[in-house]
């Protein structure tokens, strides 16, 4: 069983590639958004926990995230693996998840880092807020704060997973079939 994180920045095509990815490899794909969205739609205990630090504008702590990535991790141990997108984002994320994914006899086997040049991906990003409805995704502003808080909260992950020789940087740009199969090259390896 293998466990990637896909990292990027916003715009950088995580969700678009995490589609094929799951399809391809017969894995689960573990996105960070859709497990807080469920849980809080559905109103588990999890995410009424998790709806009470959003509704005061504050980070949904650790402890919480880690529970329902563990939830759902649980709940699909049928699959190949697990890809995770938007977890980890910190150090002590991913030392959490290091310790979840030991206690069931897993390990992350690598992280693929989908680089682009910011100019590049607040085009993108951009382009996309014409359709998807998300005001941060129209305002350059904001997505150039994004891109602080991930550089300064999720890029020293990078050197992070390089110290364990998991890191694996793949050029983000291009067509997506081509970003593809760049992916593959890397999870072929593995």
């Amino acid at each position: 069983m293998i466990a990637i994180v896909l990292f990027g920045k916003p715009g950088a095509g995580k969700g678009t590639q995490a589609e094929f990815l799951k399809e391809k490899y017969n894995l689960t794909h573990i996105s960070t958004g859709d497990i807080f969205r469920f849980n809080i739609k559905n109103e588990t205990e999890l995410g009424k926990k998790a709806q009470e630090f959003i509704n005061k504008g504050e980070l949904v702590p650790d402890e919480i995230t880690i529970n329902m990535l563990k939830a759902e991790v649980e709940k699909n141990m049928d699959k190949a693996g697990f890809l995770f997108d938007g977890f980890p984002r910190t150090i002590p994320q991913a030392d959490a998840l290091d310790a979840f994914l030991k206690s069931i006899n897993l390990e992350i086997t690598a992280t693929v880092g989908l680089e682009a040049n910011d100019d590049i991906l607040v085009a993108r990003i951009l382009e996309r807020g014409k359709t998807s409805g998300r005001a941060d995704d129209q305002d350059e502003a904001k997505i150039r704060t994004r891109y602080e808080e991930y550089n300064e909260k999720t890029s020293p992950l990078i050197e992070y997973y390089k110290q364990q020789n998991k890191y694996y940087a793949v050029d983000g740009i291009g067509t997506i079939a081509e970003i593809t199969e760049r992916l593959s090259n890397v999870i072929d390896k593995l």
